[in-house]
């Protein structure tokens, strides 16, 4: 009986042409386009800078904040005030302000001050931005004592210490390698939870729904026979989605492709078992959609892959224990950064076939066959 069911819904997804268009488009959107969307990082910094000095070492030090990756010099305001208005028109987004005595204070005194200004509309943007531009200074002020022997004046000798910092997993700070396999996840829960929530519905809009109701069919051959094709549309997205992430990013992972797909079957399941809950409880398309997004946005949220979990308040990371999709994310960024064990991964295992076994259990005591 099972054998005609899936018969009957693959003959269903083949006769539908925009699954197969599907299929390739929306890993093609989410793996090439979104994590350059999503990006975090800060680059190309606007940054005004106020000499007020007008020496050799203010212009060093313009030149050096010029030539970084990090920020674009686009005004060089005469006075301050000129500077926060450019600020407050959004044209800039720091501002240097060099003093008058500047040169004159590094040969005399061996150090001289400077003042930051930072747009923090974009809190993240302002506050790295203004690390990034004090760091800058720093070095500079480094590079100043060596060449001019600043050391050598009469003051009190202050202790340095000489740090090398080793990035371990994502040695060149590269946000894609953080986001890709997050957005994998994504992917198999938007193909896994969106198109179960829609299946059944689909079929009660159409009437042929009515047809499985009079049939001597057990419902939990109903509801797996429209779980496996879902199933296997998951796994064949998970796999253009690993391919797409290594064609474009260079991207691969450093643990086992094996684990990848062994714990993305688990949490397949899970989520077409939800899914499926979504669907046994609408009556339309539309109720079904309205539903799914409304879990779905609360979930991606909370789950960790836009903003870290251990950020939140307190009782919002207790609340997540309860999001399958965390425990999917990082099982995928430990295995693609790391390259962690089954033996390290043993906890999320445990949650997944949790999830899982709670949500398809539901989905077949939900359905409600009419007789």
């Amino acid at each position: 009986m099972l054998k005609y069911l899936l018969e009957k819904e693959f003959k269903q997804m083949l006769r539908n042409r925009f699954m197969s268009k599907l299929l390739i488009a929306l890993p093609l959107m989410t793996i090439v386009v979104f994590p350059y969307v999503t990006n975090q990082e800060v680059n190309d910094v606007k940054l005004s800078i106020v000499d007020l000095d007008h020496s050799p070492a203010s212009s060093r030090l313009t030149q050096k904040a010029a030539s970084t990756d990090y920020f674009r010099l686009t005004d060089v305001s005469p006075t301050y005030p000129d500077a926060l208005k450019r600020i407050e028109a959004g044209d800039v987004d720091l501002v240097l302000e060099i003093p008058p005595d500047f040169e004159h204070d590094l040969q005399n005194e061996g150090t001289a001050s400077v003042r930051i200004a930072a747009n923090s509309v974009n809190g993240t943007q302002g506050s790295l931005g203004a690390q990034y531009l004090a760091s800058l200074v720093n070095d500079y002020s480094r590079e100043w004592r060596e060449e001019n022997g600043a050391a050598s004046l009469a003051m009190p000798e202050v202790p340095t210490f000489d740090t090398h910092v080793r990035y371990r997993f994502n040695p060149m700070l590269d946000y894609k390698v953080f986001m890709v396999p997050g957005l994998i996840v994504v992917l198999l829960t938007l193909l896994g939870g969106a198109l179960t929530a829609l299946n059944i519905v689909g079929e009660k809009e159409a009437g042929t729904i009515e047809q499985i109701n009079v049939s001597p069919i057990p419902k939990h051959l109903f509801i797996l026979s429209k779980l496996i094709p879902n199933w296997i549309i998951g796994l064949i997205a998970l796999t253009f989605g690993m391919t797409f992430g290594w064609a474009v990013h260079g991207i691969v992972p450093e643990g086992s492709l094996g684990l990848i797909f062994f714990f993305s079957m688990i949490y397949i399941w899970a989520v077409t078992g939800a899914g499926m809950v979504i669907s046994n409880y609408s009556d339309t398309m539309q109720q079904a959609m309205f539903v799914l997004f409304f879990f779905l946005i609360m979930l991606l949220l909370t789950s960790g892959l836009f903003t870290p979990v251990d950020s939140m308040p307190l009782w919002m990371q207790r609340l997540t224990i309860l999001n399958p999709i965390r425990y999917q994310a990082e099982v995928m960024r430990l295995i693609y950064l790391k390259g962690s064990s089954f033996g390290e991964l043993l906890p999320y295992f445990f949650w997944l076939c949790g999830f899982a076994v709670v949500f398809n259990t539901w989905a077949v005591m939900s359905y409600r066959k009419s007789l």
